[in-house]
């Protein structure tokens, strides 16, 4: 713990000041219809597109957890950022014309028009949720513990004034200001985590490490392997993190409302596709600016650290940063937490007034839908701020994050990509798919965290069980969920109503476009081969 000097504060308050003054500017663009509220009056363009979606996806659970994960693990979690480049690729290709074409303001709708109103509640219920325990839930916590730990600042205030900063331009401006602040928030994220990477680095010689192999032989060369690794050591192989990832990642990235959101505000597809590309090319940065310094603490402050995994980063800040360069990466570490705040609450609301409110009230004014939007935020919010508190005790963030969303992504996955792949899938099939699939996964998880099975803790996963470690059960339940959805299709005769038009040939993709992801995925092979 220690005090933070005046420069330091000076700049983080100006930040908030900053980042709440361009989200109230910009508050008074297209706010005055719901579609200009909720989504930006369909005006985004690919550059907003990109860096918004990066820094909605980028919170405090990213800065902090990765860095945990790189400390214990090494760059195998990095992973879980590469791969996001080829399902941006997927979201750009396979969903992005079927959101546009479709007209839809949430995904829920979507799944009404494809399927029926039963499964647009499931998924409007399971994306709320996550948006409230996972997407808010946990930025604060994750945030309130890295001040915690540098200025001795109580977790709840901490999360406190995170909410409040947060929610004045998020409530008022709607999604222009969103994704307009997670913009700017980009740009800081990318500069503070740099720093202190590069920081990190020119310290390295002091303890004796002066190439890439002394380093290598300081933390292990394990540590700085993609593909290549221990399982017995990390307790899952490669193949479990490309197939587990690959359900995660479509369901994140294809599916959820508080990311595709920026999708849904495109002033065209193309300028979608090229924002979607762009993320992509955005999310190779992470691993070198927040995974790499957790491998580079494991050789500075091995010590220090200890078994206090979660500290990793706030004593890489502590013990790098002068006095001024801490402010910055403080307030970096807001612009992670703030992003992603914002973005989930942006569509919490959305999903409340289209998915409830308007179901109940086809013929609600724009006033009304954003009043109850502004309404639904500032509740949403409170709850967050009551929750997140109480996650100190569950484990590794970034691991806990992940496992979490593997209760319902797998069922989601399968609803939306079989949906879209092919006309033969019922509305029953999916609703009972969200359901059975679901509960399945729901029940494992609550017999893993609280049940002990011939005396065994973690039956599912232990190696004295039976050996299914949670990425592995990811990519088991999607099995299940597309047995489930295939069987129930099968056998169902009743009469499906999906209009003429949904499946619709798609147009041809610009050639920008198809360069660009031809491009990234060559980048994406040739970093690979490096950390092979």
């Amino acid at each position: 713990m220690t005090s933070i000097s005046t420069i330091d504060l000076s700049i983080i308050i100006l930040y908030i000041i900053l980042i709440i003054f361009v989200g109230l500017w910009y508050s008074r663009k297209k706010k005055n219809t719901s579609q200009g509220y909720f989504l930006a009056g369909k005006s985004l363009t690919w550059a907003v597109i990109g860096a918004s979606l990066f820094a909605s996806n980028i919170s405090t659970v990213h800065l902090v957890g990765l860095a945990e994960s790189g400390f214990k693990d090494g760059i195998v979690w990095g992973n879980f950022e590469w791969f996001s480049a080829f399902e941006l690729i997927i979201l750009a290709f396979i969903f992005v014309p079927f959101y546009l074409r479709t007209k839809i303001t949430t995904l829920p709708e979507f799944l009404e028009k494809r399927y029926d109103g039963r499964s647009r509640i499931l998924l409007a219920v399971f994306s709320i949720l996550a948006a409230l325990f996972m997407h808010i839930g946990v930025s604060f916590y994750a945030g309130a513990v890295v001040f915690e730990k540098m200025f001795g600042l109580n977790i709840f205030i901490s999360i406190i004034i995170i909410a409040i900063a947060t929610g004045i331009y998020t409530v008022i401006g709607g999604l222009v200001s969103v994704v307009v602040t997670e913009t700017v928030q980009t740009v800081i994220l990318i500069i503070g985590s740099l720093t202190i990477t590069l920081l990190a680095i020119y310290k390295l010689p002091e303890i004796g490490i002066n190439s890439y192999e002394a380093l290598k032989e300081a933390v292990d060369p394990d540590r700085l392997k993609a593909v290549s690794f221990d399982e017995a050591k990390k307790g899952f192989t490669f193949l479990d993190i490309l197939f587990g990832h690959l359900v995660l990642g479509i369901w994140y990235w294809c599916t959820d409302q508080t990311i595709v959101q920026r999708v849904l505000g495109a002033r065209s597809e193309k300028q979608a596709k090229l924002g979607a590309l762009f993320a992509g090319f955005l999310k190779i940065l992470p691993v070198f600016i927040m995974v790499i310094p957790g491998i580079l603490a494991f050789a500075l402050f091995k010590d220090d650290i200890g078994t206090n995994t979660k500290s990793v980063l706030p004593i890489m800040i502590l013990k790098l940063m002068p006095v001024g360069l801490k402010g910055l990466m403080v307030a970096a570490l807001l612009a992670a937490v703030m992003s992603s705040v914002a973005a989930a609450l942006n569509s919490c609301s959305t999903l409340i007034v289209y998915d409830v409110f308007n179901k109940l009230n086809p013929n609600l004014s724009d006033t009304n839908k954003i009043r109850i939007g502004k309404i639904t935020s500032i509740t949403v919010l409170l709850l967050a701020v009551a929750w997140s508190p109480f996650l100190g005790d569950l484990g590794a963030i970034f691991e806990l994050i992940n496992q979490m969303f593997s209760i319902f992504a797998p069922s989601i996955v399968a609803v939306f990509l079989w949906g879209i792949l092919s006309k033969k899938g019922t509305a029953n099939a999916s609703f009972w798919t969200l359901l059975g699939g679901s509960l399945i996964a729901a029940t494992i998880f609550l017999i893993e965290k609280y049940a002990t099975i011939n005396g065994i803790k973690n039956y599912v996963s232990s190696q004295e069980g039976l050996d299914i470690n949670w990425l592995r059960q990811t990519y088991v339940y999607f099995i299940i969920s597309s047995v489930i959805y295939a069987l129930v299709s099968y056998f169902d005769t009743s009469e499906q109503h999906i209009p003429d038009t949904f499946y619709l040939k798609a147009k041809a993709s610009s050639k920008t476009v198809n360069i660009l992801s031809i491009t990234l995925v060559a980048v994406m092979l040739i970093i690979y081969c490096i950390f092979y």
